[in-house]
């Protein structure tokens, strides 16, 4: 526990250090705290902050700089802006929106930008606009897709090669190749498919799965292996069909933090060229109410100590269906990245719950 000196010297140091990116000393403290103490007396609470390690000293140089606890304790005690703080009076939140945020960002086009009647153009243009607001990297899941299906039909495209076509609750279609362990004539392909859609027609496919593995008694060995693994394609065709949307990646090659550290930048967009990890982490996102915050490697699914994620999930007609975020280094300013995200997840949801 810090008593209230040692937190106001610690807020004041994490604020000076996020925007100045210099190493703070007990002079600059004495300057700029408030508190009229000895420049002795700083450097006594600085020595206790390092103790506990919330500040460290990069080098031999007397100034101190946050470490990822350090952040943490700001992040979570410190700061004055809060997830959901934002009261939203206009249809569409714009009116909400920082009046500095329009100005330098212009993003009074969002009006124009954030149209239902085109959810991909929403992912896509929420995206450029966290990375522009943030003038970091802006992250965003698509809408996550429903795994119902309503129709499935199989084609013989060749000697143990089936084409499988499904379509979604929503209409969606997808098409894969799926190669089997035996030929299949086109009756028995046209069997297997009335039998899915005659039984099974509007549940998941995890659903289907596990009825099958149930029935598979009463099928013939053939046929069941046939839908068995139609029904697995079709769950893998599903999950492949969500995605990440990233936009402003190189922005970082604009961040003092990384500039001259070439490991650091490679496995930066090592996470950003492979997406598992970021699709994992969003995902997790998506249980929480609100901003989620997560510094340096503390999630343990972005590992690179020196970025922090700022993330929410986003609804359609109250449900969550995805999560979007900004990444930047762990010296961000935190307050004005959890409004930027705050506010981009309600127009969002918004503009996609809109019929």
């Amino acid at each position: 526990m810090l008593d209230d000196r040692a937190k106001l010297l610690l807020k004041t140091l994490v604020e000076r250090y996020i925007a100045d990116g210099q190493p703070v000393g007990s002079r600059t403290l004495s300057k700029t705290s408030g508190l009229e103490l000895s420049a002795a007396t700083i450097r006594n609470v600085m020595a206790d902050l390092e103790d506990l390690g919330l500040i460290a000293s990069p080098h031999t140089s007397a100034g101190r700089v946050p470490t990822a606890r350090g952040y943490r304790l700001f992040v979570d005690t410190m700061i004055t802006a809060r997830p959901g703080a934002t009261h939203f009076v206009g249809g569409d939140g714009l009116d909400a929106m920082p009046a500095e945020l329009l100005r330098e960002h212009h993003a009074l086009p969002l009006r124009e930008q954030l149209q239902p009647d085109q959810p991909q153009r929403v992912i896509a243009h929420a995206a450029q606009m966290l990375s522009s607001l943030s003038n970091f990297v802006g992250v965003i899941t698509a809408p996550r897709k429903t795994s119902v299906f309503r129709h499935m039909e199989f084609l013989r495209l060749g000697e143990r090669r089936v084409l499988l076509i499904l379509v979604a609750a929503d209409g969606d279609v997808q098409n894969r190749v799926l190669y089997t362990a035996q030929d299949y004539t086109q009756s028995q392909l046209v069997e297997a498919a009335n039998y899915l859609n005659t039984h099974y027609a509007g549940l998941t496919l995890e659903a289907v799965r596990e009825r099958l593995l149930g029935e598979v008694d009463a099928l013939r060995d053939e046929i069941a292996a046939l839908m068995q693994a139609a029904v697995q394609l079709g769950s893998e065709a599903v999950q492949q069909a969500e995605q990440v949307v990233v936009s402003g990646e190189r922005k970082l090659l604009e961040v003092r933090d990384f500039g001259s550290d070439m490991n650091s930048l490679r496995k930066m967009f090592d996470l950003f060229e492979q997406k598992t990890a970021l699709m994992r982490l969003l995902d997790g996102s998506t249980k929480a109410e609100g901003v989620r915050i997560y510094i340096g490697g503390e999630s343990g699914l972005v590992p690179i100590e020196e970025l922090s994620v700022v993330s929410a999930p986003y609804e359609v007609d109250g449900q969550v269906v995805g999560t979007l975020g900004v990444i930047g280094p762990t010296r961000m300013p935190y307050d004005r990245m959890i409004q930027i995200v705050d506010i981009t997840s309600r127009l969002v949801s918004n503009a996609l719950s809109q019929k």
